[in-house]
């Protein structure tokens, strides 16, 4: 957690592997000066040709890529990218679209400072196909999750959720379409509460301060 008397900017390193489309929205919302304390300093990426990769470096910010085919184990990997992070003074952690579970090392590591957000509202529909098993099951509404990241998949303590409801002309894309224009407004609201010290965990609660 931050401290609320440490007045200097938080590092913010957002992960990603594909187009970057929250890492977008994160980017404008910091230049809006609505990410609280925090400011955007890396992104890292699996992927060399990521889109997102251009997006941060068309700002002029960092960018760190590591392909896991280079390393022989999971753990070694991630101690790889611990170890920028911490040259890079990272005080949080964003996933927006990283297509990799990070190792149980790692989550000790930042263990309360890692944020992931999940096009569902968890713990329904955990997983890489949210938005596809929302519509084959059925139900009437869906959502965006914002949540700390533990050792289980889409497990950790929820901070944010907002509701999206599935109309019955809904495809996948139409869903999905709608699903990110929430994600987009959620998980910038999220890292502002985050760096502004106004998050309190309590086991699986999260505590929002006034």
């Amino acid at each position: 957690m931050p401290d609320q008397g440490d007045k200097r900017d938080m590092n913010i390193a957002v992960f990603a592997s594909g187009e970057g489309t929250n890492l977008q929205a994160l980017i404008d919302s910091g230049e809006r000066k609505e990410l609280g304390k925090g400011k955007i300093t890396l992104v890292v990426s699996d992927k060399p040709g990521a889109f997102a990769l251009k997006r941060a470096e068309g700002k002029g910010i960092k960018t760190f890529v590591l392909e896991v085919r280079l390393f022989p184990s999971r753990e070694e990997y991630d101690r790889e990218i611990i170890k920028k992070l911490k040259e890079e003074k990272i005080d949080l952690i964003v996933l927006a679209g990283f297509m990799r579970l990070l190792s149980p090392f790692f989550v000790d590591e930042y263990e309360g400072r890692i944020l992931n957000i999940h096009p569902a509202l968890l713990p329904s529909f955990k997983g890489t196909h949210a938005i596809k098993d929302a519509l084959l099951h059925g139900v009437k509404v869906t959502g965006v999750t914002v949540h700390f990241v533990n050792k289980e998949l889409d497990d950790g303590p929820i901070m944010l959720q907002e509701e999206v409801g599935i109309k019955e002309t809904d495809t996948e894309e139409s869903l999905e379409e709608r699903i990110h224009k929430v994600e987009h407004k959620l998980y910038p609201e999220a890292v502002k509460l985050f760096t502004e010290g106004k998050i309190k965990i309590e086991g699986r609660k999260v505590k929002i301060l006034e």
